[in-house]
């Protein structure tokens, strides 16, 4: 499986491609639960995470952590694959095992164009996290003026 969850980390969609036709289980885990789709997502690797979305690989799947692969978009600013994730069903409400959500991560990391994009799909800005925060509050501890509008 490392020859795999490699070919999703770097975008190697023939490997990937030949594994999954082959039989290979498009939703494996590693032993923190990176799905492969997680893996390819985090490393900017839009064609891999588009080939194992559409191999049947669970949008919505979670890390032992509780993050998915629209939350590590979010923290790492790749609006491109966010896009794509929520074409084929992210849900944009998720929540990992602290309460966050993707929409506080971008407010966390002033990602500005993926808090619109998330806003645009339906993001729930009254969400707490577990410490009682909003993302509007992420975003003033950041000290974000333009995404803190934007949720206003």
């Amino acid at each position: 499986m490392k020859e795999l969850i490699d070919a999703a980390r770097i975008g190697d969609i023939i490997t990937l491609a030949n594994s999954l036709h082959e039989g290979a289980d498009v939703n494996f885990r590693t032993e923190q639960g990176f799905t492969l789709l997680i893996i390819a997502s985090y490393n900017d690797q839009l064609e891999a995470a588009e080939i194992l979305l559409k191999a049947g690989a669970d949008v919505n799947g979670r890390d032992n952590g509780g993050n998915t692969a629209l939350m590590g978009v979010c923290f790492k600013g790749y609006a491109d694959i966010a896009t794509l994730l929520l074409k084929y069903g992210a849900d944009v409400n998720a929540r990992h095992s602290n309460g966050g959500t993707a929409l506080m991560f971008a407010c966390i990391f002033g990602r500005i164009d993926l808090v619109k994009l998330l806003l645009s799909a339906g993001a729930d800005k009254m969400i707490l996290d577990d410490k009682g925060l909003l993302a509007v509050d992420h975003a003033g501890i950041q000290r974000n003026l333009e995404i803190i509008e934007l949720l206003a």
